[in-house]
């Protein structure tokens, strides 16, 4: 989808988030503290990124991670900007920016990927067949 859609079908912070690397509120987002069963998609493209069973509170005020839900789907790269060096992660189809990755997430991978809920979509566990992600329940 080309830029002008994009801004059409999403929200600005969405936009902002995905589009332009930006970075939503810490505790003033969707996810954040969600506990619910299913899987987070990237809100571009759909994809499969993330399992209810892998997030974890890392107490940072965005939704944390310790592994993807199909590791072909996140894309890394380095990230120098604001004087830091940090690993972004992005979305391999929709090249969403998601968020970035650390090493200090809990066993068993001992990382934590931080991403914002404005790149995210969430689909219930109930939904996921109806949402054509069948596939992905046993990960939940």
């Amino acid at each position: 989808m080309d830029k002008e859609n994009l801004k059409s079908c999403l929200t600005d912070l969405q936009y902002k988030v995905t589009q332009e690397n930006g970075t939503e509120r810490p505790f003033e987002n969707a996810y954040w503290d969600n506990k619910h069963r299913g899987i987070y998609v990237d809100i571009v493209s759909g994809e499969p990124l993330f399992s209810s069973d892998a997030k974890f509170d890392s107490g940072t005020g965005w939704p944390s991670f310790f592994k993807p839900l199909v590791q072909e789907n996140i894309a890394e790269k380095e990230d120098t900007t604001h004087g830091m060096r940090r690993v972004e992660v992005r979305s391999k189809q929709g090249d969403s920016h998601l968020g970035h990755l650390f090493t200090d997430g809990p066993k068993p991978t001992g990382l934590r990927y931080c991403i914002n809920s404005a790149s995210l979509k969430f689909i219930p566990y109930e939904e996921m067949d109806a949402a054509g992600y069948a596939d992905y329940k046993q990960f939940c």
